[in-house]
């Protein structure tokens, strides 16, 4: 019978979790400010690890490229401190990208709101609209 998870996507969840709670807690750095951990992919060989993270709030792309720049170059630190609180042979290289997920739902969710918006059923009590569907 075949494990349902692997080490690697075990590893990846307790790097999340101990990540986003790292993060909070000890980057100081004003340009990250708040941060969700939306997702941690991690290499089957334990090496690397791909950190995806959003924003709370609204930020424009040139903060959002520096807050990322912070983290990136926080990222020897936040190992330093993964391999301290979670007990690993290989503590993984971590590279953080910007996951988009959260805008791209937004815009898709309001082009879906304009769209509806712009189907909405004629009035029944006008009597224009009765002609028209005859």
């Amino acid at each position: 019978m075949p494990r349902e998870f692997t080490r690697a996507e075990r590893v990846s969840d307790s790097v999340q979790q101990e990540l986003a709670t790292l993060i909070r807690s000890e980057v100081r750095d004003p340009r990250v400010g708040m941060v969700n951990v939306t997702e941690v992919q991690i290499s089957r060989d334990l090496a690397y690890g791909k950190v995806f993270v959003s924003f709370v709030g609204e930020r424009d792309q040139d903060q959002i490229d520096e807050a990322m720049d912070a983290l990136n170059g926080a990222s020897g630190y936040l190992r330093k401190l993964l391999g301290a609180s979670i007990q690993l042979r290989i503590v993984p290289k971590l590279k953080f990208i910007f996951d988009e997920t959260g805008r791209r739902g937004q815009h898709l969710s309001a082009l879906i709101d304009l769209a509806i918006s712009k189907e909405t059923p004629a009035d029944p009590e006008d009597p224009q609209s009765d002609s028209e569907e005859a």
